[in-house]
C-alpha cells in the first residue's frame, strides 16, 4: 500500500501499476533528454576545432589546386617551349640538309659541267685524254676508297675506345680488379724507374707472405717491399657521402680501414734480417694521398711510427729515384773491386810484357851479331870468289916443261 495526499493506493491495482511505470518512463525520458543535450553540447564542443581544421584544409586544398594550375602552366610552358626548340631544331636541320643537298646538288652539276668539257676535250684529244681521264677516275676512286677506309678505321677506334671505357669502368668497379689496376700502375711505376733485375713483382717472403713489389736495394737498409691493396672503398663512400650522419660513417670507416691496412703491412712486410726496417704502401690516386694527408694527419703520424711510408705514383717515383741512386751506387762499388782486380792483373800482365820485350831484345841482339858475322863471312867469301874469278888458267904445253906456272901464281 502506498499512501500519497492522504490517498491510499495499493500496487497491486493496474491502475497504479500502469501509472507508476508512465511516472518512470517520464523520468527516465526526461533524463535520457538531458544527458543527449549534455552530450550534444560536448559534441559541438569537440566538433568546433574539427570544423576550424576542415575549414583551413579546404584553404590548404585550394592553395594545391592553385599550385596545381600554376604547375599546368608552367609544364604547358615548358611543353611549349620544348616543341619550340625541336621545331627550330628541326628547322635548323631542314635548313641544313636542304643547304647541303644544295652544295651536293651544285657539286654535281659542277661535275656534270666538267663531264661534258672533259668529253669534248676526250673527243678532241681522243686516246690521250681518253686515258688521262680514265687515270684521273681510278685516281679519284682510289681516294674516294682510302677515305672510306679512313672512315671505317675511326668508327672502329671510336667503337673500340667505348668498349675500353666500359672495360675500364668494370674494372673500377671490381674490388679484385682494381687492386689488380693498382698493381699494373705499380708495375709500370717500377719498371721504368728501376733496371729490371733490381726488383721482384709478387715475391714471396720466408713467412709465405706475398709481397707485390719487392725491391732488392743493398744492406743497409736492404730490400723494401711495396704494397698496392689500397682500400678504395672507404674512400668512395667518404666522397660519396650526402648526409652529416653518413659522413661521419664514412669517415670513422676510412680512419679505421687505413689504420687496419698500416698495421697489416708492418707485421707482414717488415721482417728483421729480411726485410729493411721500413715499407712502402702505395696509393694508387693523388686525390686519396691529398685527402690522406689534409684531413688525417694521425694516420700519417701513425705510420711514421708503424715504419710504414706512404707514396702516391708521383712520390712513388721520386723515392724510386732515390733507390735508382742507391742501387747505382752500390754498383759502382761493386765495379770498383771488380776494377781494382783488373788493374792488378793488368800490371802482371805488363811486368810480364816487359820481361818477354827484354828477351825480345836480347834475342834480337843475339840475332844482330849474328847477322853481323853472317855479313863478315860473306864479305869474305866475296872476295875470295873475286880473286878465284881473276885467275888465269892457260893450257899446259906437255913439251915445254920449263913453262910450267905453279898453281896459284899468274904468269907475268
Amino acid at each position: 500500500m502506498i499512501e500519497i495526499a492522504g490517498t491510499e493506493y495499493s500496487l497491486n491495482d493496474p491502475m497504479v501499476m500502469a501509472s507508476l511505470i508512465g511516472v518512470a518512463v517520464t523520468f527516465l525520458i526526461l533524463v535520457l533528454l538531458f544527458l543527449a543535450l549534455r552530450a550534444a553540447n560536448r559534441s559541438a564542443r569537440n566538433i568546433e576545432p574539427l570544423t576550424r581544421q576542415m575549414v583551413q584544409l579546404g584553404q590548404h586544398v585550394q592553395q594545391l589546386g592553385q599550385g596545381q594550375e600554376q604547375l599546368r602552366g608552367g609544364l604547358q610552358h615548358v611543353s611549349d617551349t620544348q616543341a619550340t626548340a625541336q621545331v627550330q631544331v628541326i628547322q635548323t636541320v631542314e635548313a641544313r640538309l636542304s643547304s647541303v643537298q644544295q652544295q651536293m646538288n651544285d657539286r654535281l652539276a659542277d661535275n656534270a659541267m666538267k663531264s661534258t668539257r672533259a668529253l669534248a676535250e676526250m673527243q678532241e684529244r681522243m686516246k690521250e685524254s681518253l686515258h688521262g681521264s680514265s687515270k684521273q677516275t681510278a685516281t679519284s676512286l682510289t681516294q674516294l676508297q682510302e677515305r672510306l677506309a679512313a672512315i671505317d678505321k675511326a668508327q672502329d677506334n671510336i667503337t673500340k675506345l667505348s668498349g675500353d671505357v666500359l672495360s675500364l669502368q668494370d674494372i673500377l668497379s671490381n674490388k679484385q680488379t682494381r687492386g689488380a689496376f693498382g698493381e699494373i700502375q705499380l708495375n709500370d711505376i717500377v719498371s721504368k724507374a728501376l733496371p729490371a733485375d733490381s726488383f721482384r713483382l709478387q715475391a714471396t717472403l720466408s713467412s709465405g707472405r706475398r709481397a707485390d713489389c719487392l725491391i732488392n736495394l743493398p744492406n743497409p737498409p736492404g730490400p723494401i717491399v711495396i704494397d698496392s691493396k689500397f682500400p678504395l672503398e672507404a674512400y668512395e663512400a667518404l666522397i660519396g657521402s650526402s648526409s652529416d650522419a653518413e659522413f661521419k660513417s664514412a669517415v670513422q670507416m676510412f680512419r679505421t680501414t687505413v689504420r687496419k691496412h698500416i698495421t697489416d703491412i708492418s707485421e707482414k712486410y717488415i721482417l728483421d734480417g729480411e726485410t729493411a726496417d721500413g715499407a712502402l704502401m702505395f696509393l694508387p690516386s693523388e686525390a686519396v694521398y691529398a685527402e690522406l694527408h689534409a684531413k688525417f694527419p694521425e694516420l700519417v703520424q701513425e705510420s711514421f711510427s708503424k715504419r710504414v711510408w706512404i707514396v702516391s705514383p708521383t712520390t712513388c717515383m721520386a723515392t724510386l729515384n732515390t733507390m735508382r741512386a742507391i742501387l747505382k751506387d752500390a754498383r759502382m762499388r761493386e765495379q770498383a773491386g771488380a776494377i781494382r782486380k783488373e788493374l792488378g792483373m793488368l800490371h802482371k800482365d805488363v811486368e810480364r810484357l816487359g820481361e818477354r820485350v827484354t828477351n825480345l831484345d836480347r834475342h834480337f841482339g843475339q840475332a844482330a851479331k849474328d847477322i853481323s858475322d853472317i855479313k863478315i863471312s860473306a864479305e869474305k867469301a866475296g872476295r875470295r870468289a873475286q880473286r878465284l874469278d881473276n885467275f888465269d888458267f892457260e893450257e899446259l904445253v906437255p913439251e915445254d916443261h920449263n913453262n910450267v906456272v905453279p898453281l896459284g901464281k899468274t904468269e907475268v
